[in-house]
């Protein structure tokens, strides 16, 4: 019962969030300089009766809290509006470029599980070796690389030197899109694969250093058992909380490398309408990076009493 309550106390503390920051998204039209209105007639002049139309067909003639309840009654349901820009409805615009997103995403995601846990690992394993030097080495120079500066490396050695991958587009069919995806995922996965590596690195040295390890270790109890039993499943805790919070965040650093590759996803979209002042578009996608953010991080919440049971434990009492 006491893990029930909490589990609900985190859901709708995660509904609370959610709620405030889309109170938050919708006031940021508010908060920009000047009148709404005048970014809907850039480059016209018009009459007080053709503003006033613009604004009873927009809802700007409308008490603020009434707006923002019809839009977030709106958006519970999918509909975000029309998008300035595009013409079109912003869950359309949005559906059309979030594949190539999620992709990019997915793929760097498998990167930062499969490189930061695995070399991790090894340098943990083989602590004060050669090997752990090159794991350190990597792990410095990879926080130090940002998504830009890795873009720009990668597009121009693997891409225009050797001509390896391709450097613009999102590809089509499956094998093209990861062809085309794999360098922007390298470069967005860069900074968070050193991020991970340095965690998995600590979390298991620390757990190799435990007495009830070293007991199972001197008793000749199998070292890959131990290993997988004793040291990573208790160093996973950590890992995975971090690693949440790096997957959660990529979407908003899909900005950087989806411009720098010429992908047609929705970190380079939110760029466009921001250049061009495309509010609606503008707040959907803020209110989708942190849905995405919150609730990542949530499931993070929730799959820690499996993996850590001494946490359920806890929260039972």
């Amino acid at each position: 019962m006491s893990l029930a309550l909490a589990l609900l106390r985190r859901l709708a503390g995660t509904a609370l969030t959610l709620l405030v920051t889309s109170f938050l998204v919708f006031s940021s039209l508010y908060l920009a300089p000047g009148d709404p209105v005048s970014f809907l007639v850039r480059g016209r002049s018009p009459n007080p009766a053709e503003l006033a139309a613009i604004r009873r067909q927009f809802g700007f003639d409308q008490p603020f809290l009434l707006r923002y309840w019809h839009w977030l009654d709106a958006a519970a349901h999918g509909d975000f509006g029309r998008s300035y820009l595009f013409h079109e409805n912003v869950a359309a615009v949005i559906g059309a470029r979030l594949p190539a997103s999620l992709l990019l995403v997915t793929v760097a995601t498998v990167l930062i599980a499969v490189v930061g846990i695995g070399a991790g690992g090894l340098g943990a394993l083989r602590r004060g070796s050669r090997t752990d030097g090159a794991v350190l080495l990597m792990v410095t120079v990879g926080a130090a690389i940002p998504s830009f500066a890795a873009a720009i490396l990668l597009r121009s050695v693997f891409g225009v030197k050797l001509g390896w991958f391709p450097t613009i587009g999102n590809g089509s069919g499956l094998l093209d899109q990861l062809h085309h995806v794999l360098l922007p995922a390298v470069a967005l996965s860069v900074t968070f694969m050193a991020l991970v590596t340095r965690v998995t690195r600590s979390s298991m040295i620390d757990q190799l250093g435990r007495e009830h390890v070293e007991v199972a270790l001197s008793r000749g109890a199998p070292r890959l058992a131990v290993l997988r039993r004793h040291v990573l499943r208790n160093a996973l805790g950590p890992i995975v909380t971090v690693s949440g919070l790096l997957v959660s965040g990529m979407l908003v650093s899909t900005a950087i490398v989806e411009t720098a590759f010429g992908m047609s996803g929705i970190g380079s979209l939110l760029v466009q309408c921001v250049d061009q002042l495309d509010f609606q578009v503008v707040q959907a996608l803020v209110l989708l990076v942190v849905a995405a953010f919150v609730l990542v991080n949530t499931a993070v919440d929730l799959l820690y009493p499996l993996i850590d049971p001494r946490v359920a434990r806890k929260e039972t009492r």
